[in-house]
C-alpha cells in the first residue's frame, strides 16, 4: 500500500512461536488515513498477506477473524 503519511503499528499479535516455520504475527497499521492488516507467517523473511481496509473497526474485526480467537495469541506493545 502506498503512503502520504509516517506509518504506524497500532496494533500487533504474535502466536508466542519463535520457530521460523511456526511464528505467526497480525498487524494492523494506518497513516492516519488508510488502514490495512497484514497475516504474516514465517517471521519477517516470511510471506505475509496485506489487506487495506476502509476503517479502523473494519481492520479490527478482519484482525479478531485471523487471530480466530486462540489463546496462545499475545498482544505486543511497542
Amino acid at each position: 500500500m502506498l503512503y502520504r503519511h509516517l506509518v504506524r503499528i497500532e496494533r500487533h499479535w504474535w502466536n508466542g512461536n519463535l520457530s521460523p516455520r511456526g511464528r505467526r504475527d497480525v498487524y494492523i497499521r494506518t497513516d492516519g488515513q488508510r488502514w490495512e492488516v497484514e497475516a504474516q507467517t514465517g517471521g519477517s523473511t516470511g510471506r505475509s498477506e496485506l489487506h487495506p481496509c476502509p476503517s479502523r473497526a473494519s481492520a479490527e474485526i478482519l484482525a479478531d477473524a485471523w487471530l480466530g480467537g486462540r489463546p496462545e495469541w499475545r498482544q505486543m506493545v511497542a
